[in-house]
């Protein structure tokens, strides 16, 4: 991500393709990523550039879901949460609590949040006026910081590309943006998709970087922010894409 300068994002929300889930298997064979272990080490090369763009205090959340696979007669589960855990761990992140999203449209109906904060807790200027600005209601942080979300996952119907899209809803980004970033920051979905985090983000007056490396994804994400009064930018060359205030 070297569009991305040192320590310049407040906030990543993200969700990767999922390792040993069947539909993403094209995906990691094509960067040489077969075994259960070579999917995580090729995520891991993102994970630390988001502890380098990350600033001190900074947050990642990261959805993903476990993956079930039976091979040679032998059922096998594969803890993608826990193992996310370990590799952010040894970046030297420190793991908060994560959040259960009980969707219901996948066998598994029940996929992780995990959150994790690069560092001590941001400091914040004294009485930063987009912090008041940012605030939200007792009864959304009543709901937001419990451990267990109910909500309604995305149905994929997007031109025969669902396979590769596989969107969250935009309740989910919305909900993270608010609960972790204040007006004006910068967030970053290195696994854009079909821009659902980019979408929510504008909508919420923050800045955004994001990456996507399918370019047929390119129209899609365009048609969603088409009418926004922001501009973006299409880095396509680099598969990047910028959000930037006027």
């Amino acid at each position: 991500m070297s569009e991305v300068t040192d320590e310049s994002v407040h906030l990543t929300v993200t969700s990767p393709p999922y390792p040993m889930v069947s539909i993403w298997d094209e995906f990691f064979a094509e960067n040489s990523a077969s075994s259960y272990d070579d999917m995580h080490q090729y995520l891991n090369e993102t994970w630390r550039e988001i502890r380098r763009v990350l600033v001190p205090g900074g947050i990642a959340c990261i959805n993903i879901g476990d993956a079930t696979r039976t091979s040679n007669g032998v059922f096998h589960l594969y803890p993608n949460h826990s193992r996310i855990i370990e590799n952010f761990e040894r970046l030297g992140f420190v793991t908060l609590p994560y959040v259960f999203w009980k969707n219901a449209y996948v066998t598994l109906d029940m996929e992780y949040i995990l959150i994790f904060r690069k560092g001590p807790p941001r400091i914040f200027p004294a009485k930063d006026p987009r912090r008041y600005d940012s605030k939200f209601t007792k009864k959304e942080r009543d709901e937001w910081f419990s451990q267990v979300w109910k909500v309604p996952g995305a149905r994929q119907v997007i031109d025969g590309l669902e396979r590769r899209v596989a969107a969250f809803p935009e309740e989910i980004p919305r909900r993270l943006i608010r609960m972790f970033s204040i007006l004006g920051d910068v967030i970053l979905d290195p696994f854009l998709g079909s821009g659902t985090t980019l979408k929510v983000a504008m909508e919420l007056d923050r800045k955004f970087f994001g990456y996507e490396k399918f370019p047929q994804l390119a129209e899609i994400i365009k048609s969603k922010v088409r009418s926004s009064h922001r501009q973006v930018e299409f880095l396509e060359q680099r598969s990047a894409i910028k959000e930037l205030a006027r």
